[in-house]
């Protein structure tokens, strides 16, 4: 089984939450963890995973314009998403930069594919899912760990 961690990502702060996803992600036994830039990504990535992990940096209080152009692109495939577990993540280079609002622009298009929404865990923060402010430090990395086992483990249940 797989978690497909897709990700957007222009000064690498994006990349390097990703990353610490992928950690939390192969923390669960039987769960391979995929990541791949929106210029890698494929529709068979996408319908081969469980799970996809979305992240992008803040544009206007949105994801990017690269991964957005995947989620319309791979709309003939919807269906075999429908649910599969989904997930956002968003960095930004202020504090009040619109990162919210930038996964819910992700979650919003992940329901509309039919996908099971999970945030990240209490254990983390409890919303809806993991972001910062430039860099991720080494508390957000831990977050992103979280969130990764939290898709992955959950994504096992639901294949049962």
């Amino acid at each position: 089984m797989q978690i497909l961690i897709l990700y957007f990502s222009k000064s690498g702060n994006t990349k390097k939450l990703a990353e610490a996803i992928v950690k939390g992600v192969e923390n669960v036994d039987g769960v391979n963890a995929v990541l791949k830039k929106t210029a890698e990504v494929t529709k068979e990535d996408f319908v081969a995973s469980d799970g996809v992990i979305a992240g992008s940096p803040v544009y206007f209080g949105l994801m990017a314009a690269q991964l957005k152009k995947i989620f319309d692109e791979f709309v003939g495939v919807r269906k075999k998403m429908e649910g599969k577990v989904g997930a956002a993540f968003a960095t930004s280079g202020d504090p009040s930069g619109g990162k919210e609002t930038t996964m819910m622009s992700i979650i919003q298009t992940m329901l509309i594919y039919g996908m099971v929404i999970v945030g990240d865990p209490m254990s983390a923060t409890g919303h809806f899912g993991v972001s910062c402010v430039g860099a991720p430090d080494g508390k957000i990395e831990d977050d992103g760990i979280k969130l990764g086992q939290r898709v992955a483990e959950l994504a096992k249940k639901l294949r049962g």
